[in-house]
């Protein structure tokens, strides 16, 4: 198989144009950028928005702390470092089939912007980083954040062994609803769990959207994805995906906010959970399967669904 061509500037194939890299980095810190996914800002956004929805919920529970602002802001840049980790060990696993895929092609690995051994250092890194920021929470969030570390490890991999890869990955990039949540409150409790698990259906949702852009070559090489298993039938998977990752979230402000005498506070959080589920019937609305351009477009859009529920549960707290 012939090598494939380096974009040009070493420009990855689905950055978002006239990002942040490459524009204004340092042109030797561009390739470390571009593996940790600098250039595509979403993946750190949906890392982070379920640590926003466990501040909120536990914040609902006994108000806000001073705790918290540094909760929120060490949770943002623990994400930064944490999805730039994962993202590193995940081109490091799949660099022979990114080599083969028209979109993933340009990225450092397979392009030649960055060696194997430079990768690892890089990715070793950015977690000793985020693990300083580990461990100035709680115990109890330190063992989760620790847990989560297997979840990581073993999500490249599913794509080779399971249709629902999509499954592995939304285990991963919610879990910091449960860390966040045990960070401020010491604790895990089952609203924190039903939040959690709303993250969960709803990464099901937005993976499968975005997988639909890889499905022809991704048949071709042999990786696995619920966008290849569902095929025609993706927009009724989806359907049932969005009621079912409303219905959690709902069910994780009830728990949380119905056995106190807040109605108020109840009824914004509420408001969340539809404002969140409106979002999500809106791309479906729009939802092409066979438009990668598409796909990515709303792919991209759920960060505004996340924050939505963000903001409503944040102001709920405080009322």
């Amino acid at each position: 198989m012939p090598e494939p061509p380096v974009a040009p500037g070493g420009v990855v194939h689905d950055a978002v144009p006239g990002n942040w890299v490459d524009l204004y980095a340092p042109a030797g810190l561009r390739p470390y950028l571009r593996l940790s996914r600098a250039d595509r800002p979403i993946g750190t956004w949906l890392l982070y928005i379920p640590c926003l929805w466990g501040i909120a919920l536990a914040a609902g529970v006994d108000s806000y702390r001073l705790w918290d602002l540094w909760l929120a802001l060490s949770c943002g840049a623990g994400a930064f470092l944490m999805r730039g980790a994962g993202c590193t060990w995940n081109d490091i696993t799949d660099r022979d089939f990114d080599a083969q895929v028209a979109r993933t092609r340009s990225r450092p690995l397979p392009s030649g912007q960055v060696t194997l051994r430079q990768a690892g250092v890089w990715m070793v890194g950015q977690a000793l980083v985020a693990a300083a920021i580990l461990f100035s929470y709680n115990w109890v969030a330190v063992g989760l954040g620790i847990g989560s570390l297997a979840l990581v490890a073993v999500y490249p991999f599913a794509k080779r062994f399971t249709w629902w890869p999509q499954v592995f990955l939304g285990l991963a990039f919610n879990w910091g609803a449960l860390l966040a949540y045990a960070a401020h409150a010491e604790t895990v409790s089952w609203g924190a769990v039903l939040l959690y698990l709303s993250g969960l259906v709803w990464t099901l949702f937005y993976d499968t959207i975005y997988a639909h852009q890889d499905k022809e070559d991704d048949a071709l090489i042999g990786v696995k994805s619920t966008a290849r298993l569902f095929g025609t039938a993706t927009k009724a998977w989806l359907r049932a995906f969005m009621l079912i990752s409303v219905a959690l979230m709902g069910l994780a402000v009830l728990v949380t906010w119905a056995p106190q005498d807040r109605p108020l506070a109840l009824v914004l959080a509420l408001g969340g959970v539809w404002g969140f589920g409106w979002h999500l019937a809106w791309q479906m609305r729009r939802l092409d399967i066979d438009d990668p351009d598409t796909c990515m477009i709303l792919f991209r859009s759920n960060r505004d669904a996340g924050l939505i529920a963000a903001l409503f549960l944040a102001v709920a707290a405080l009322v």
